[in-house]
């Protein structure tokens, strides 16, 4: 596909859109800003009906399923073969910067995401171009600060005392809708050898649909109710339903189902499920517990997964709150995904664990008018297990769907056994997501990484949480173990008219033996829509192990020395130190010290080269850690808060890498003391030593 192709493409879809209904609603900013918090919206087809689509870096050697250049990676590192732009509107000339066309719409439309990893130059933005002209200008400047930050931009620049960071702004994106009634041009001035990450989602309305172009110097103070309310719902999500809550509880026994449904008949709408499970193995029975809901007697039900997974948190308790899910400490999980329904609702639980499980939650089902408008919920889960993943490409389909409907985001959970201690070099999501619409032969949405896609950059092990996007689990070191990410699309849902389907791309940096990838897809569809979902079967829902593996020299590792706690007989001067079962460590057990404050654990280093060497310890993180500092030879560290390193994890146990500076070091033995600043747990999984 050359950069034309794409371009035409992009015009076609948009030529495509049906009229808009008379005397429809005017599209303003605020009417975005609304939808942004209105879960209840995405249960009827859009009116008007809208499309999305996404520009992006993506590399333009990727044409389709079947071209040589499908999995090609180059999108946006620079120097691509071909530059990652709608067209070259002036080419880059003695080390100059060149001018390119990043987007371009013809008719009414939105702006309703933007990302980047990284992007400099400087980006313009153009609303309603004419033909003689490139439009009003609403921006001239850094291309990440519009992409990612935006918002704060244009509340300062209205006057607004509003702090959107976390709520409007997530991560490395930013949700800030830009409406425009006639058109939208995007150029950026760059130069190609420099990044240039960047996804910009946009609406295409009908011809013909009355759009309030957005205004930099009057929305944000026409529209500040609307804004704050956004910024206030997305950071306290609630069902906003006033109907009382309806008590569930039961226990299930092994190979048993619970099941309920309303007592009375009609059409409705689930605002709020609440559920709790309660059992021995918790982690095991919120996988092996299989979720089911039936809307009006489908022997298919419209939902099906793990209890825990459906959460978008699994496998285990990973707290976080978005604007459709949260996951509390205490296990309690809820979902505000509207659920309608025509005649009857049937939720089941299936116990397929071998010990009995406990259900308490809570339910609340308002009334609803079912219309042919109205969307049912699906949500279908999948894991393929022991895949070998490495720089071969494959695609992982989430969902494919014959029918109307409304695709809303989507999660996944990885576990990935690798053994390179840094997210450089044991990273699983080098991959891009590929959205087709209603049989596009070339993705409409066609991304940059994984990471990309759930709105972060690089693939960062931090942990996070926001209303459409979150990492609630990253087991470590770095990105291996157990991970689980979600993005919520809302304000960016796509809608599609005939068909829908949503891949992504497994793509690892090293070649990687039994890694497990499960993936919930969640969307709305007409009655009748069909899907490739597979029932889901008792061996399917298992949370795959960790098996013993050897720390690997590759990545941000490459020419590291690796060492075992025990092969540095550690002694302690006071305190306890055995090895002690973890099932996240290397070798699935770690040297365990119950440390006192004061106390010392104390290893002698072997340094076979003398120069600047750096210190890794890749050591477990729990909630009764301890905290540390780290002497060389009798002398502190420096790192961490102030020479002092927690190995304390907010809930569940992570394996972290405790990165310390590197020092001069002479060839030789070196006295390493690890002193308890504050009492706790001290686990050790092994060290690695890395010459700079």
């Amino acid at each position: 596909m050359t950069r034309n192709l794409t371009f035409a493409l992009l015009c076609l879809v948009a030529a495509t859109l049906p009229a808009a209904e008379p005397n429809g609603p005017v599209i303003t900013t605020g009417t975005i800003l609304e939808q942004m918090t209105d879960l209840a919206q995405l249960a009827r087809w859009p009116q008007p009906a809208y499309r999305t689509i996404q520009f992006s870096s993506f590399d333009r050697r990727s044409t389709t399923s079947e071209s040589p250049g499908w999995f090609s990676n180059a999108d946006g590192f620079g120097r691509e073969p071909i530059p990652g732009f709608q067209k070259v509107l002036r080419e880059p000339r003695d080390g100059q910067p060149g001018l390119f066309l990043l987007a371009e719409v013809n008719g009414p439309g939105a702006i309703v995401r933007g990302w980047t990893a990284g992007m400099a130059g400087v980006l313009r933005v153009y609303l309603d171009p004419g033909a003689n002209g490139d439009g009003t200008l609403i921006w001239e400047g850094p291309a990440a600060d519009f992409l990612a930050r935006r918002t704060a931009h244009y509340v300062g620049k209205a006057g607004c005392d509003l702090d959107t960071k976390n709520a409007i702004s997530q991560e490395d994106a930013d949700y800030l809708p830009i409406p425009f009634a006639r058109g939208l041009r995007v150029t950026w001035e760059g130069k190609l050898d420099e990044l240039h990450f960047y996804h910009l989602q946009v609406r295409l309305y009908p011809a013909g649909t009355e759009v309030r172009t957005f205004d930099s110097q009057k929305d944000l103070k026409d529209f500040e109710q609307q804004l704050r309310a956004a910024a206030a719902g997305l950071l306290a999500a609630s069902s906003g339903c006033d109907v009382p809550r309806v008590e569930l509880q039961g226990a299930i026994e092994p190979g048993r189902s619970w099941t309920w449904s309303p007592t009375e008949k009609g059409s409705g709408a689930v605002r709020e499920l609440k559920l709790r499970l309660q059992a021995d193995a918790l982690d095991a029975a919120l996988r092996g517990c299989l979720l089911r809901i039936s809307c009006d007697g489908s022997q298919r039900p419209q939902v099906e997964a793990p209890v825990g997974d459906f959460f978008a948190s699994g496998p285990g308790v990973n707290p976080y709150s978005s604007l459709p899910f949260s996951v509390d400490p205490d296990g309690t999980m809820t979902c505000r995904w509207v659920m309608p329904f025509e005649k009857s609702l049937r939720l089941e639980i299936v116990n397929y664990t071998s010990a009995a499980v406990r259900l308490a939650g809570s339910i609340q089902v308002s009334p609803w008018q079912w219309d042919e408008r109205s969307l049912y919920f699906r949500a279908k889960w999948r894991a393929d297990h022991d895949l070998l993943a490495d720089s071969r490409a494959i695609d992982l389909p989430y969902t494919v769907t014959i029918g109307k409907g409304v695709f809303v985001g989507c999660a996944a959970m990885i576990m990935n056994p690798s053994g390179v201690p840094t997210a450089g070099g044991n990273w699983w999501g080098e991959g891009d997501e590929k959205f087709v619409v209603d049989g596009e032969t070339v993705p409409s949405t066609f991304g940059t990484g994984s990471e990309d896609y759930f709105n972060y950059s690089w693939s960062r092990s931090n942990l996070f949480s926001h209303p459409y996007c979150g990492q609630p689990l990253d087991s470590g070191p770095d990105t291996s173990g157990y991970v689980s990410n979600h993005r919520f699309q809302i304000p960016d849902s796509i809608p599609f008219e005939k068909s829908w389907a949503a891949i992504l791309e497994l793509w690892s940096h090293n070649r990687t033996p039994g890694l497990s990838y499960a993936r919930i897809a969640y969307l709305y569809a007409r009655p009748g829509a069909i899907d490739d979902h597979r029932a889901l079967m008792p061996s399917d829902l298992k949370i795959p192990q960790l098996p013993k593996r050897e720390p690997k020299a590759a990545g941000g590792a490459t020419g590291a020395r690796f060492l075992f706690p025990e092969q540095l007989q550690p002694v302690v001067t006071a305190g306890r130190i055995e090895p002690a079962a973890c099932p996240l460590a290397t070798q699935l057990k770690v040297t365990q010290w119950q440390a006192e404050k004061g106390a010392q654990l104390k290893f002698t280093l072997p340094v076979e080269e003398g120069g600047n060497n750096a210190i890794h310890l890749v050591a477990l993180h729990r909630p009764d850690g301890a905290v540390v500092r780290v002497l060389v030879d009798g002398k502190p560290l420096p790192g961490g808060e102030g020479g002092q390193f927690s190995l304390r994890s907010a809930f569940a146990p992570r394996i972290l890498n405790v990165n310390l500076p590197a020092i001069e070091l002479t060839a030789g033995p070196h006295e390493v003391a690890l002193e308890c600043v504050e009492a706790g747990v001290v686990g050790l999984d092994y060290l690695w030593v890395k010459r700079e």
